[in-house]
């Protein structure tokens, strides 16, 4: 009888049904799915983050009265079997509500789900503007900057430089497409007469990095965008440099600058590229400091960009439940509209009209010290001066 009785306070809880407080005695459980096998060079860090969170959570006495624990699940990489993997989380481990995702189609998978099944979504990683803007939901949050608010940071320098034949070279997934599409639209809206003289769409993962940068060198591009990042970026940038192509033309590229990705080029980072990223080691803000020397104390390494999405997805998820004061998926939803809270990158707030956090990004350039690539030049722009008008937000997002 009383294992009944308590197999239906988890089923009850599940639902979204409010229990006194009294009752609730076991740990609070959020679903976390992410696609660790096939991305991981950021997911690896981006777990240690969430496990530091959950850590300092719990210490600090957890969330009403309980503490919080993360069931975490592999998803594969691919829509259809994280959208299993949620079902199960939701199903079988009656988690409290879902977190997570990394592939920007995974997370658009993962947003619809949790539409249909009323249930609070923390995105933390994917980039794609239309899980918070064309295919937006009711309970879908999104954490990073995406990749509209990161082009957008790069775009400044890049009208600066005046340059009128660009190359582009991305991804062929939703993420690269939307980067692109973002890119061409800002850049064309301040420098009319820019004309893009090749795309290279390269399958993730199995770029052809000799034939793409020959292609694009017979192009004779004056600048550069490219979205590709991980192996692809590493391979893009070898070949690149042994045909000289980044000689006397400006690139610009996304994420190249974040740890996880910068790192493996060493001695054959490029120069003078302008990207987005995090450098780690020269952040002297109080929230940054304490993050960092907790982290560097925990793991005895230093935190990629993917420790810092981790570690503040996680303490966004105990935000919303302590304001919410219930796990109850319409009071979560209530209590994320607006939620403000701290993170190693300052305070962030969840944006009522979009559900896109302000968090920001760092902007720089790339150079080479005691032969490894590091960020120079570098500036934090925040989240909220990187968005479009919330007109333009209305117009995109779906009103039900």
């Amino acid at each position: 009888m009383k294992r009944r009785t308590v197999l239906g306070l988890a089923a009850g809880t599940a639902a979204g049904l409010v229990l006194p407080a009294g009752a609730q005695q076991g740990p609070i459980k959020i679903g976390e799915l992410n696609s660790y096998k096939v991305f991981p060079a950021f997911l690896e860090p981006y777990k240690k983050g969430w496990e530091l969170a959950v850590e300092e959570v719990n210490a600090a006495g957890g969330v009403l009265g309980r503490k919080i624990e993360i069931v975490s699940r592999d998803d594969g990489g691919t829509p259809g079997d994280a959208v299993r993997v949620a079902e199960e989380l939701l199903s079988r481990e009656q988690v409290a509500f879902l977190i997570g995702t990394f592939p920007s189609n995974v997370g658009l998978a993962v947003a619809d789900f949790a539409k249909q099944r009323k249930t609070l979504f923390i995105a933390a990683e994917p980039l794609t503007d239309k899980i918070v803007w064309d295919q937006g939901n009711r309970y879908t949050f999104r954490l990073r900057a995406s990749t509209y608010m990161q082009t957008a940071m790069l775009i400044p320098d890049a009208v600066k430089l005046k340059k009128k034949r660009w190359a582009i070279v991305y991804p062929n997934y939703e993420y690269g497409q939307s980067a692109t599409a973002a890119f061409k639209k800002l850049l064309q809206a301040q420098q009319p007469d820019v004309t893009f003289v090749i795309e290279q769409a390269a399958p993730l993962g199995k770029i052809e990095a000799g034939a793409v940068a020959q292609a694009i060198a017979d192009a004779k591009p004056d600048a550069i965008f490219s979205s590709l990042f991980g192996p692809d970026l590493a391979k893009f940038v070898r070949e690149g440099n042994q045909r000289e192509l980044f000689k006397g033309v400006e690139v610009f590229n996304l994420l190249a600058g974040e740890p996880e990705y910068l790192d493996p080029l060493k001695d054959e980072t490029p120069s003078g590229w302008y990207v987005t990223g995090y450098p780690w080691a020269e952040i002297k803000t109080p929230a940054h400091a304490k993050f960092l020397a907790a982290y560097q104390a925990k793991f005895k390494d230093y935190p990629r960009l993917g420790s810092i999405v981790g570690y503040s997805t996680v303490m966004a998820a105990a935000a919303a439940i302590r304001k919410a004061g219930a796990i109850d998926q319409e009071k979560l939803v209530e209590a994320m509209s607006g939620l403000t809270h701290g993170t190693p990158f300052g305070d962030i707030t969840w944006r009522p009209l979009d559900h896109q956090s302000t968090m920001g990004a760092y902007v720089g350039q790339l150079a080479q010290k005691d032969g490894r690539g590091v960020m120079v030049n570098w500036r934090y722009v925040d989240g909220k001066d990187a968005l479009p008008s919330d007109d333009d937000i209305r117009r995109m997002r779906p009103t039900n």
